[in-house]
């Protein structure tokens, strides 16, 4: 009976969240409420399920975007976002080092923080030769940074106040993983969400040349990079929508089903985050991937008001 509850009550929650009728903070919060309060009923399924639907969320948004304002968009971030991205390598490992944390985990909560959280954990793990112990610590940390950012950061950027330009550009290079970035730009208006999501997915490129220099550092001849090729997907469909107008009718569909999924992965994702599962980042991990977390958010914010 109690098993029949726990999938009856995770099951009205996704599907609140599939039909967005609550909003991507509420479902993250209401994943994080089912997972602690019945304890999730399909563990083993979950970070797989949210995965693939995160993907599919990224591409179908792309066909609600301009191909031209996305490519401007990136290219007045790029300086930015090089920049961020070893300025965050550099001072995590600073940081690690007088905390006195182990190294492989101090190198992966930098490179999830600096790129895109827990995907390029994942690319950069096998090259490092990270154990689970180490990947599930630094996932910890920046898994549950992730969560809050996409709680506060729309509030944040409504009290400054922040254009939907200037938010767009700053959660996409301040917040870890793609789904948070996407679900908070996405609460701050179109404009914002399109610059968001475009931005975020050119840092996330990054993988491929940091994994590159990661096996030189380390000295490993792994040769196991990871290469979201769900972006490829993104930039056609784009394309697509730019230059055929034809799909304008049809597209919009796809747009509105993206959007649904994307909460749906949100909720998933706030599922996934137990109890057992923070107790397990320990406090000096939490503590390093925090104060990196406050730098970036603080230089960035600082960075595109001043650009924009």
């Amino acid at each position: 009976m109690l098993y029949y509850i726990r999938v009856s009550a995770f099951i009205l929650c996704a599907v609140l969240a599939l039909l967005q009728l609550i909003s991507a903070p509420i479902a993250l919060v209401l994943g994080i409420f089912v997972s602690n309060a019945f304890s999730h009923p399909f563990p083993s399924l979950n970070n797989k399920v949210a995965k693939k639907l995160l993907q599919f969320s990224i591409v179908g948004l792309g066909f609600g975007m301009d191909i031209e304002n996305a490519f401007a968009s990136s290219v007045n971030s790029l300086l930015l976002i090089v920049v961020t991205i070893f300025g965050t390598i550099i001072i995590g490992y600073f940081i690690g080092k007088s905390l006195r944390l182990d190294k492989k985990i101090s190198y992966l909560i930098s490179v999830g923080t600096a790129i895109c959280g827990g995907s390029a954990i994942a690319a950069t793990a096998p090259i490092v030769n990270a154990d689970e112990n180490h990947i599930t610590v630094s996932m910890s940390a920046v898994f549950i940074l992730n969560s809050i950012a996409l709680l506060i950061f729309p509030v944040i950027g409504h009290y400054i106040p922040l254009t939907e330009i200037q938010f767009g550009y700053w959660s996409a290079i301040a917040i870890h993983d793609t789904s948070s970035v996407v679900g908070a730009a996405s609460q701050y208006g179109k404009d914002a969400l399109e610059i968001a999501t475009t931005v975020k997915l050119t840092r996330a490129l990054w993988i491929v040349p940091l994994s590159l220099l990661t096996a030189i550092l380390y000295k490993s001849n792994s040769g196991r990079i990871k290469i979201p090729w769900f972006i490829l997907l993104f930039i056609i469909a784009m394309l697509f929508n730019s230059y055929y107008p034809g799909l304008n009718s049809f597209s919009k569909y796809i747009v509105i089903i993206a959007k649904s999924c994307l909460t749906l992965t949100i909720f998933l994702i706030g599922s996934s985050l137990s109890l057992s599962f923070i107790k397990k980042t320990g406090l000096r991990p939490f503590i390093q991937g925090f104060l990196l977390w406050v730098i970036i958010s603080m230089t960035s914010i600082f960075a595109v008001m001043a650009l924009h």
